[in-house]
């Protein structure tokens, strides 16, 4: 890289700032400006990764001429991932790292609205909802008190669809809507108070008997008495994007004195206990959804590459739907998986919660702590379709992978949603 920087001075002038669309070159066609954004990306992961300082600043002195956070998307990806390896680079002071970063993140309100934004524009959440809804009513058909326990932040999009669901599928039986209890996991109180009382009145409208139970709690912290379980209740537990943070170990250790190869399944005693949780309680179904990308490396350049391939069909995706126009919505859209990518990229042992997986590893996971998969029916496929269908021309699809179900950008998938139930070896009682 560049000679000329001094190669004794003590500081290192840090290129924290998103550069803005003014500073890019236009001497370049955006084809070859794409090409040496990546390159340079990946160049400063290696120098960051080891420690080069000098030359990872190097790179985000030629990255910050070429990015821009009001660009195109792939201008736009480049500033937030060369923003969290300025970051990375940084935290090497602790001092300087919490003066700049005290406070200023998204708070709960602003993520949560941000999650309205992206479901509202895009199909991929109301494809996932669409599954889940379908797959949870097949699942509890006939079941006369069902609980539904949920982690992740909670939607109206996918409760909704599923209390009129039930009361239309009761129509078969002499019962009568079934009685329905949902258990919402999360640490925003105000959302979940929404989601609550929006729910509550469609019961009342369906003639649903119902209850709400909001559990104000960290998913690290729950904890089986926390859900109020009641003998004769058909269970459902469901994961939106929530369970990868309980793979979060303090990995550093391992990666230190090589106890462990960098390909080989990461051992996850928080995501043991849960599972070993929600087993105990014998659910009818326990339906996953996660992001399909592998973020889980001890080492950073893998992480990097994953993340940029993953998040690139994100900023394609958002660049779309925008017509290529900036505004508020976008912007904090790209804020949240901002932060995301933050902690993917800046983050090690402890705190780095993005910690996201492929299906197959999540099966293998899953398999070992005897769960059973669940291949989604078959006219699950066609709700989604439809739903890919009631958004007119787009780029995403849905592909069915080994009995779950995988929404793509492109052929890029970027979404999963798998379903499991568990066996119980037969109690001896001699």
């Amino acid at each position: 890289m560049s000679s000329s920087l001094p190669p004794k001075k003590p500081d290192v002038n840090l290129s924290l700032g998103l550069p803005n669309l003014h500073t890019c070159s236009g001497r370049l066609k955006p084809e070859e400006r794409d090409v040496k954004l990546i390159q340079l990306l990946l160049t400063c992961a290696n120098h960051a990764s080891s420690g080069n300082l000098h030359h990872a600043d190097a790179c985000l002195r030629q990255i910050s001429r070429l990015a821009s956070i009001n660009g195109d998307s792939m201008q736009r990806l480049a500033a937030r991932f060369a923003s969290a390896l300025a970051v990375r680079l940084v935290k090497r002071w602790p001092g300087l790292y919490k003066s700049l970063n005290n406070g200023t993140g998204l708070a709960l309100c602003d993520i949560d609205r941000a999650r309205e934004i992206f479901e509202r524009t895009f199909p991929c959440m109301e494809l996932v909802y669409a599954v889940t809804n379908r797959t949870l009513v097949q699942a509890m058909s006939g079941e006369r008190v069902i609980h539904a326990i949920y982690l992740g932040s909670g939607s109206p999009k996918l409760w909704v669809p599923f209390l009129r669901g039930l009361q239309e599928g009761s129509k078969e039986f002499d019962h009568g809507p079934p009685h329905l209890k949902i258990t919402c996991i999360g640490k925003d109180r105000e959302a979940q108070e929404r989601l609550g009382a929006v729910l509550a009145k469609e019961a009342e409208i369906l003639h649903m008997p119902f209850q709400f139970d909001p559990v104000i709690v960290d998913i690290r912290d729950l904890r089986i008495d926390m859900l109020n379980l009641q003998p004769g209740e058909a269970l459902a537990l469901i994961s939106m994007l929530s369970l990868h943070v309980l793979l979060t170990e303090d990995d550093r250790v391992e990666s230190h004195f090589g106890l462990r190869k960098n390909d080989q399944m990461k051992d996850a005693k928080r995501l043991n206990e849960f599972l070993e949780m929600v087993k105990s309680m014998s659910p009818k179904v326990v339906l996953l959804v996660e992001q399909e990308s592998n973020h889980n490396s001890n080492r950073l350049v893998d992480r990097f590459v994953n993340g940029l391939h993953f998040y690139s069909a994100i900023f394609d995706s958002i660049d779309v739907a925008f017509g290529g126009l900036s505004c508020q919505d976008r912007t904090m859209m790209e804020e949240m998986f901002g932060k995301e990518i933050e902690n993917i990229v800046s983050c090690e042992g402890r705190e780095r919660e993005e910690r996201h997986e492929r299906f197959d590893q999540w099966a293998v996971r899953f398999v070992n702590l005897g769960f059973s998969p669940i291949r989604l029916w078959s006219d699950i496929m066609d709700d989604a379709l439809r739903v890919v269908e009631d958004y007119g021309p787009c780029w995403f699809k849905v592909i069915n992978v080994k009995g779950c179900l995988m929404i793509c950008w492109h052929d890029r998938p970027i979404y999963c949603v798998s379903a499991w139930n568990c066996f119980r070896l037969p109690t001896n009682n001699n």
